[in-house]
C-alpha cells in the first residue's frame, strides 16, 4: 500500500487528486439525482397506485366489503355516487357481455375517495376503481400482476380506470375494452 502511495505521490498527477475524485463522484450523483430521480419517483408512484388497487380489491372480498349499493341495474348506482364523489363515475350494463353489474361502493385510492364499481364473471369479482386524473392526455391500457391478481389500468377522458380480479388477463382486458367502448361519449 505505502508503495502506491509514493507512486501516486510521486507522478505528481492531479487526475489521482482525492479531492477531485470525490468532487467528481459528487458531481455525477448529483447529475443522476436531478435527471433519473423524476422517473424513479413517477414508477413508484404507480406502483403505489397498483398496490393500493390490488389491497383495496382483496378487501372488497371479505364477508360484508363488496358493495355499498347491491344493484345490477346501472340507473341506481351510478346516482348513488352523488354527493359522496365530486365526479360523476360512468356506469356500464355489460350483462348481456356476462360481465354483470354487481354494484358500487366508495373507496379511498391515492388520498382521495374514488368510485368502486363490480362486476362479476362467473365466479370472478371485478371491481373497476374510478377517479377524476389530473393528466389531460389518455394513457394507454397497462397490465400489473401481484398476489395472484391482475390490475389492468389506463386513462380516458380525464379519468383513470384501475380494473383488478383473479380473472385471467385476456378476460381482463376483454371487460376492460367493453367498458372503455360503453363509457365513451
Amino acid at each position: 500500500m505505502a508503495r502506491v502511495t509514493a507512486l501516486l505521490a510521486r507522478s505528481g498527477s492531479a487526475a489521482f487528486s482525492l479531492p477531485r475524485l470525490t468532487l467528481a463522484a459528487a458531481t455525477a450523483a448529483i447529475v443522476i439525482a436531478v435527471i433519473g430521480g423524476p422517473l424513479v419517483l413517477r414508477r413508484s408512484h404507480s406502483d403505489q397506485i397498483a398496490h393500493e388497487v390490488v389491497s383495496a380489491h382483496i378487501r372488497s372480498l371479505m364477508p360484508g366489503h363488496l358493495t355499498d349499493v347491491l344493484s345490477s341495474d346501472q340507473h341506481t348506482v351510478k346516482p348513488w355516487f352523488a354527493g359522496k364523489v365530486d365526479f360523476s363515475p360512468p356506469v356500464v350494463d355489460l350483462k348481456d357481455e356476462e360481465f354483470p353489474l354487481v354494484g358500487g361502493r366508495l373507496d379511498y385510492i391515492d388520498n382521495r375517495p374514488v368510485a368502486a364499481l363490480t362486476y362479476r364473471r362467473r365466479e370472478h369479482i371485478i371491481n373497476v376503481f374510478v377517479w377524476p386524473s389530473p393528466s389531460k392526455t389518455d394513457a394507454p391500457e397497462t397490465l400489473e400482476e401481484g398476489q395472484g391478481y391482475n390490475a389492468l389500468s389506463w386513462t380516458r377522458e380525464h379519468t383513470n380506470f384501475w380494473a383488478v380480479s383473479d380473472l385471467n388477463a385476456s378476460e381482463l382486458r376483454q371487460f376492460a375494452q367493453l367498458v372503455r367502448d360503453r363509457a365513451s361519449g
